[in-house]
């Protein structure tokens, strides 16, 4: 048994059954997760267990399990494809370190497709269904990563002038925009896909309300990181068309999202091998995020 004897009494508490079995659950990348087989009247049920172990981001943030569980109390109430909530142990009282429990979404991460424009819309389109909802009064706001006056044109980049545009528009002041509910961390990794169709979006830790445009963007850097601009475009352009004129956009919000990252180098992100992507050698990452930074630039 992968839990301890407090964290296990804890779950068959809050989940009303006994635990039968628990696995880990790969692909995460800065917590703890496993899948925990639930049996309750002969029925089983699968849950996931969420530990935050990164000390230091708990020292940072200490919320970080309340929060996740506000987020999928928000989502549950208007019905977005997202796991249900069962309990928190928001101090680690009982797991040690703080915790959420949740529904298990059935899918799968799907990170490249032979249909790549139904892929593309599928993304944009769950994107789309989350930025419809108010988030008038949720308790967290969006705050960028870095602070501007700290910025400097990363010294691995062959884009020089492409990254010294990028750190002057974001040290701009940002546009405005219509505050609404978001992700704060929605890329192919957090989309689960069953049978074709989106089926949930999970890793909600980050969640607050602020711009649509930060998800956006944080997308399609991914996808530019992951494929190519061209790929990154194309998801612009059917989240365009999902937003149905309620969204504008704006490239600094692209530019935030590379920003955010510094002072870098890029390397391939962890959750993608686990998901079975063959390895991307750090030159070519370097290379990506060049050429995305240029092609957001030229935008400007």
């Amino acid at each position: 048994m992968a839990l301890s004897s407090s964290t296990q009494r804890w779950i068959e508490d809050v989940a009303g059954g006994r635990v039968v079995s628990v696995r880990v659950l790969r692909g995460a990348t800065s917590s703890l997760l496993h899948v925990v087989d639930i049996e309750t009247g002969g029925q089983k049920q699968s849950l996931v267990l969420r530990r935050f172990t990164d000390r230091k981001w708990v020292e940072r943030e200490p919320d970080l399990a309340a929060r996740e569980a506000r987020c999928l109390q928000h989502a549950q109430r208007v019905d977005l494809p997202a796991p249900r909530l069962v309990a928190v142990d928001a101090d680690g009282a009982n797991c040690g370190v703080p915790a959420t429990l949740v529904t298990m979404v059935a899918g799968t991460v799907v990170l490249t497709s032979d249909q790549r424009s139904e892929w593309v819309g599928g993304l944009a389109s769950a994107a789309a269904q989350i930025h419809r909802v108010d988030a008038a009064g949720f308790p967290w706001k969006y705050r960028r990563y870095n602070e501007s006056a700290q910025l400097a044109v990363p010294p691995w980049s062959t884009q020089p002038k492409a990254w010294a545009a990028a750190i002057a528009a974001v040290q701009s002041r940002p546009p405005t925009y219509r505050e609404c509910f978001i992700h704060r961390d929605y890329h192919p990794s957090n989309v689960l896909w069953d049978n074709g169709r989106v089926s949930g979006v999970v890793d909600w830790v980050n969640g607050c309300r602020g711009p649509a445009g930060i998800d956006v963007a944080w997308c399609r850097h991914n996808l530019a990181n992951l494929h190519s601009v061209a790929v990154a475009d194309e998801f612009l352009d059917a989240y365009l068309t999902e937003a149905a004129g309620d969204f504008s956009y704006d490239p600094y919000w692209d530019l935030m999202s590379v920003v955010e990252l510094l002072p870098g180098p890029p390397a391939m992100y962890e959750g993608w091998r686990a998901a079975g992507v063959a390895p991307i050698s750090n030159t070519i990452m370097r290379d990506r995020v060049d050429a995305y930074v240029a092609s957001v630039v030229a935008r400007l």
